[in-house]
């Protein structure tokens, strides 16, 4: 499972000018950008993707149960999952669905 940051952001490029003279390039740096999440299903190498409005505790909760259902996890089928150290993969607000390590 990893995570990944997509998006625009305005670049001001350099523009031709005569010599001496003083340009003016007005810019409203706005950004857009959205986050990426996959799942690799080692077994098969099949890979599942999400396109998520964000990164935080609760959208990750939103995450995980969407893959523990995928997976079949539960009562009888106990998924181990690797997460590095990200803010959201251990907030105290981060829910686990059932059958998820």
């Amino acid at each position: 499972m990893d995570e990944h940051r997509i998006g625009l952001k305005p670049i001001l490029r350099r523009v031709w000018a005569p010599k001496g003279a003083t340009v003016v390039a007005p810019v409203a740096p706005r950004y857009q950008w959205m986050d990426v999440s996959a799942f690799v299903y080692p077994e098969s190498g099949r890979s599942r993707w999400l396109l998520l409005p964000g990164v935080h505790a609760e959208v990750f909760s939103q995450v995980l149960e969407v893959f523990a259902q995928e997976v079949g996890a539960g009562a009888g089928k106990e998924i181990l999952l690797m997460l590095d150290g990200a803010g959201w993969h251990t907030s105290a607000s981060l829910s686990l669905p059932q059958g998820i390590q």
